[in-house]
């Protein structure tokens, strides 16, 4: 709100009021139209990394981040990653077909492969950071809805949660993308985008997955252009890779990560 409005409104009298509100619904509508940030980071990532790797470089870009950040990535093989607070009971039978990961963020699970996965780093420099968890998740998916319309695409987002329908657990069929939760991406009734998030004092770290959409659409690229208009793109450093490597044989690629719950 404007400091300018707030004085309108103090001196004016009620036959002001109007003018006020008026002004007040068109900020509104430019902050809905503004992009998320001023500047991002591209990181087209075409190398496949192993389950543990990716999640170890993704990390490594949250501690090391000075501005906000959008990774595409791949994976070397069929991979699962389920969130922080998960159980390592509900994914044991996938192991001997998948390369499995606890992930840093928390969600459910997620199956790799075929997806376009992304992750997004916001640093506490940011003013972006500031806002809600919710808030951040809501307008990074709108904009990814406004990405897949220029695919032809009638993406929208869910307003309901789904519950987990018993019997599920413990089965490799235990997908999270068959229970949309608030904001995640739907088309045609199905929920083909959702996100996981962590916020530490460093930044926060959203890791998402698109489903049914190829890394060699220009899919990528558009999301990436709807986040903010001033775009670079850059490859990820050696020292960032070497850091992540040590990151991955210490914490994503233990058994006892794995197994922490």
């Amino acid at each position: 709100m404007s400091s300018e409005g707030e004085t309108s409104l103090e001196i004016s009298g009620s036959r002001r009021i109007p003018r006020f509100l008026d002004s007040a619904r068109n900020d509104k509508a430019k902050q809905a139209t503004r992009p998320l940030f001023a500047d991002l980071t591209i990181y087209h990532d075409e190398t496949p990394h192993s389950a543990a790797m990716n999640m170890a470089i993704d990390e490594a870009l949250l501690e090391t981040a000075v501005v906000p950040s959008i990774r595409f990535y791949r994976w070397r093989s069929p991979a699962l990653s389920f969130g922080y607070f998960g159980k390592f009971s509900d994914v044991a039978i996938c192991a001997a077909e998948r390369d499995l990961v606890r992930r840093w963020t928390g969600g459910g699970i997620v199956f790799h492969g075929d997806d376009l996965t992304y992750s997004i780093v916001i640093p506490e420099s940011d003013p972006v950071f500031d806002e809600s968890s919710i808030a951040i998740y809501e307008k990074i998916h709108r904009d990814l809805c406004g990405a897949l319309a220029g695919h032809n695409q009638g993406a929208e987002l869910a307003t309901v949660a789904n519950q987990l329908r018993t019997g599920d657990r413990g089965s490799c069929d235990n997908d999270c993308f068959a229970n949309p939760v608030r904001a995640d991406v739907m088309m045609d009734g199905r929920k083909i985008a959702g996100a996981a998030q962590r916020r530490t004092r460093r930044g926060l770290l959203q890791q998402g997955s698109i489903q049914g959409f190829a890394m060699n659409t220009d899919l990528a690229q558009r999301f990436a252009q709807a986040l903010s208009a001033n775009c670079s793109e850059f490859e990820i450093t050696k020292a960032i890779l070497k850091q992540a490597q040590k990151v991955a044989q210490q914490k994503y690629g233990t058994e006892s990560w794995l197994h922490k719950r």
